[in-house]
């Protein structure tokens, strides 16, 4: 099995570029994923980040899930559970309005560094994107205008956390799926693991690096550039020892933003749209009943409705 990939973006700047930038096309034409370092967020601001993330959830998340937990009876399961899943959550939105100021419980230093996280994050994620456009051939800032819509993109973060669990082998801590949006910066723990995804068949591990950023592409970097890179299906295992800490932040299009596959590239591979033209609202809409299903079939049903509504308008012309 190929070593998971590693990217280190300092090497963007000097002789290593080209090298980098293959490595980083490798990542995502076969493995949907890779992580950063050097990315030019500080350490000792990431280290701040994880201590109040960690500070809040013993402060004000760990004793309702303790109750919920115990309400549920999870504790003494003895049949696989397929409707939940282990973890303790809140979103953070940052795009296009902020809720930050809005969240109960949040100390007023929490919020303040999350709302510099976000930013800090959102320019990292608009930056890889150009560097995907740039391995892809695309216009520098393609994907940004197209994730734009009339407005902004939605951006914001899940902040998890996965307490130890007792019976990891009947309670996933997140059950596996692709991610619906654009693309997905983490920052993990870098002590308790979990996060693994499916490569050629087999669940592959996803190694915890101190001050690293774990990136992975959603469905629509895969509808986009018609299946040249792709989601991959990942999943969090539950632990017995530790709590896992999880801040995932999803760059995606804008509600109203239409999503089809770059002509640019159909046109350069020679190939007819593989995948279906949707507003990205809509897509979502769908994916809320279905995540944790395949994705070729969410795809089919766009395609299906684009092909009807193609076949109407051939009719009433």
């Amino acid at each position: 099995m190929a070593t998971f990939p590693v990217i280190n973006m300092e090497k963007l700047n000097g002789e290593g570029r080209a090298a980098t930038m293959e490595m980083i096309k490798d990542a995502c034409e076969n493995w949907g994923f890779f992580e950063v370092v050097n990315h030019g967020i500080a350490t000792e601001f990431m280290d701040t980040v994880e201590k109040l993330t960690k500070e809040h959830y013993r402060k004000c998340m760990e004793q309702r899930f303790k109750e919920m937990v115990a309400k549920k009876g999870l504790e003494a399961v003895q049949s696989e559970i397929n409707d939940l899943d282990w973890e303790s959550t809140f979103f953070l939105r940052h795009l296009p309005v902020s809720n930050i100021s809005e969240m109960p419980d949040l100390e007023e230093e929490y919020r303040r560094v999350m709302k510099e996280f976000a930013a800090q994050l959102e320019k990292l994620a608009e930056q890889l994107l150009d560097l995907l456009c740039e391995n892809l051939g695309l216009e520098k800032g393609y994907l940004k205008k197209v994730f734009y819509g009339s407005k902004a993109p939605n951006f914001g973060t899940k902040v998890s956390n996965y307490p130890p669990c007792p019976k990891p082998d009947l309670i996933k801590g997140l059950r596996a799926h692709t991610d619906a949006g654009g693309i997905v910066l983490l920052f993990q723990d870098d002590k308790v693991s979990g996060l693994q995804l499916l490569k050629d068949g087999q669940w592959v591990d996803v190694p915890p690096m101190r001050h690293s950023i774990v990136v992975n592409l959603g469905d629509q970097l895969e509808v986009i550039t018609n299946g040249k890179y792709k989601s991959v299906m990942h999943r969090v295992i539950a632990q017995t020892d530790g709590t896992r800490m999880s801040l995932a932040s999803f760059y995606n299009p804008a509600s109203d933003a239409v999503i089809y596959p770059a002509p640019a590239l159909v046109e350069k591979e020679e190939t007819r749209d593989l995948y279906p033209k949707f507003v990205f609202e809509d897509y979502m809409k769908h994916y809320l009943g279905v995540k944790f299903q395949a994705k070729e079939p969410r795809f089919e049903a766009f395609k299906n409705m684009e092909n009807t509504a193609n076949l109407g308008q051939v009719a009433t012309a």
